[in-house]
């Protein structure tokens, strides 16, 4: 009696906790979604990391993620990041890596490219958070007073916006599970509210609907001849401090972990044993989805959450049914061995900063049945003098997107070598705007040729400045970003690559476009614009029909190339390259 009577008033502050967080939010219509979803059961999984950063969070969480989708479950991830920028849109690639855009136009860390390669799903702008975000989205109701003269704090003010945010997802969509990476590590200063919010929420849904996974370094200590556990323990310590106790326990580690260290780690970090799971370096983050599930990370999860049907019990330990593909798709990878080398002509030397051109040239190798290998080379040292030497041995050629002067001159010299050489050649974005000015300067012979984001004097701006740009101040998030229509000239070689389709939509970062007003001379001399957005007569992709294979998007490709559906023009990219080797 005594017992029930506990769980009630349990239940009850819960319910008020609640009630109070949403009396702060000021749509009452998304407080009404709010409470319904809380009503239907979505369970809720924060991925944590200690240590140290890189460890793969973003791997693991889309890695659990493409499991319960494997089972059948609905699944959406989210990224919430403590930096202070509104979002990557400003950040430099050396900072944190290449800038993801969503669909719906939102600049995003790359870890939701993970999300979305992994699983299929597509991501918004709900999926990817920053301390910037929560912070502005406060001030700003403090502005319009709709805390009615309350004192704004951290708690709850801060840490209420946050738990909204984590909730919003299902409150617009039918979703079982919804995963929320925190980036950063245990013990920074930045992270501390999004922990305090998920502890909260931790109390507020109870167990079976909420769950932490922890993911933290077992180093090696060549001296010693031994793996260390210390580092794993000093971090639950200090997540147990903050009030949350881990579920789950990922220990990333570059050598085999004994039964004995897992009970170790379990026995001093409170965590079932069956709960300490490895994640050994492996030869691609493709096989990471199967080694978890091969040691049951999906099957503890939903046990902890209440969710193992006797189906999901009898299956434990056996690939789902969901995963088939995904197994063929790493069979094609182990049996791809012919090597296709393509060169990444870009100014960032860090594989991050074109982390999603990277694998969408793997996706495309292997469902060509090769091996793609990459080399960087660096345009801002690429001359008419050494390109024949950089670029020797090449089946293809990318010419990277970016922003700004710095490495121009090399990526137009990259150009004019595949142009005159006939090698396979895909330009993307800037690349693809380089290409032209390449062309305007070689065959057109405007030497003064440029974009007007690098020469505002040109004589010749055969890349400008886009109309609705002409009036913008702000740099952050003021591109065109996301999804647009693009229709397509039949019997272009692009329409070919995209199976005879006329209108696809692709995904844009991007503020200056090809001057219609130098369209009909390219066109007669060579260069055909057969890809064009519709409403506004915006160039959008560009060929030389009398080459082999060479083509400039404006748009990005690679965000949408996935594990199962890798991107037609990649495909089409490589085969053209296999074709050369």
């Amino acid at each position: 009696m005594l017992f029930s009577s506990f769980l009630f008033l349990i239940k009850k502050a819960r319910g008020v906790v609640f009630k109070a967080i949403c009396d702060n939010f000021a749509d009452k219509r998304i407080i009404t979604q709010l409470h319904k979803r809380m009503e239907t059961e979505t369970k809720y999984i924060f991925i944590t990391g200690g240590v140290t950063s890189s460890l793969g969070k973003g791997i693991i969480s889309a890695s659990l993620g493409k499991l319960l989708q494997a089972r059948g479950y609905r699944i959406t991830i989210q990224k919430f990041d403590p930096y202070i920028n509104i979002d990557p849109g400003t950040l430099n690639p050396y900072e944190h890596g290449e800038c993801y855009v969503t669909a719906d136009g939102m600049e995003t860390d790359l870890d939701l490219g993970h999300y979305e390669r992994f699983t299929g799903i597509r991501t918004t702008r709900n999926n990817s958070v920053t301390t910037g975000r929560i912070y502005l989205s406060v001030i700003e109701r403090e502005r319009r007073g709709d805390y009615l003269g309350k004192t704004i704090q951290v708690v709850p003010h801060i840490t209420d916006e946050i738990k909204r945010r984590i909730l919003l997802n299902a409150s617009k969509q039918e979703l079982d599970f919804v995963i929320t990476e925190i980036g950063g590590t245990i013990g920074d200063i930045e992270s501390q509210p999004f922990l305090e919010a998920i502890r909260q929420l931790r109390w507020e849904l109870g167990p079976r609907r909420a769950l932490n996974v922890h993911l933290t370094y077992v180093p090696y200590l060549a001296a010693a001849g031994e793996l260390k556990t210390k580092p794993t323990q000093t971090s639950v310590k200090q997540l147990q401090g903050l009030g949350i106790q881990p579920d789950v326990l990922v220990l990333r580690t570059e050598h085999e972990l004994s039964d004995e260290l897992r009970a170790k780690v379990a026995h001093f970090c409170n965590v079932d044993v069956e709960a300490v799971v490895q994640s050994k370096d492996l030869p691609s983050i493709y096989e990471v989805p199967v080694d978890m599930q091969r040691q049951g990370l999906d099957g503890i999860v939903l046990r902890k959450m209440g969710a193992l049907t006797p189906a999901i019990t009898e299956a434990a330990g056996k690939t789902p049914s969901g995963m088939t593909a995904w197994m063929e798709f790493l069979e094609m990878r182990k049996k791809a061995k012919e090597v296709v080398d393509v060169a990444l002509v870009g100014k960032y030397d860090l594989q991050d900063a074109y982390k999603s051109i990277l694998e969408s040239l793997a996706h495309a190798g292997t469902y060509n049945g090769k091996k793609v290998v990459t080399h960087f080379v660096n345009s801002e040292y690429l001359t008419r003098e050494n390109v024949a030497r950089q670029l020797a041995g090449m089946a293809g050629v990318v010419i990277c997107p970016g922003f700004g002067q710095r490495g121009i001159e090399g990526k137009i010299v990259a150009a004019e070598y595949c142009r005159t050489h006939d090698v396979p050649t895909l330009g993307i974005c800037l690349g693809m705007q380089m290409m032209v000015i390449e062309f305007a300067r070689n065959v057109l012979g405007y030497q003064d040729a440029n974009s007007s984001e690098m020469d505002t004097t040109s004589g010749h701006p055969v890349i400008d400045l886009m109309e609705e740009q002409k009036s913008v101040k702000l740099m952050g998030g003021t591109m065109r970003l996301g999804a647009y229509d693009c229709e397509l000239v039949e019997g272009s070689r692009v329409w070919q690559a995209y199976g005879g389709q006329t209108l696809i939509s692709e995904r844009h970062r991007h503020r200056y476009e090809l001057n219609n007003d130098f369209r009909a001379e390219l066109e007669a001399a060579g260069l055909k614009c057969v890809g064009i957005h519709p409403q506004a007569n915006l160039v959008e992709i560009v060929e030389i029909p009398s080459l082999r294979w060479y083509i400039g998007t404006q748009f990005h490709p690679e965000y949408s190339s996935t594990v199962l559906c890798p991107h037609p023009l990649f495909i089409s990219f490589i085969k053209s390259c296999t074709k050369t080797s």
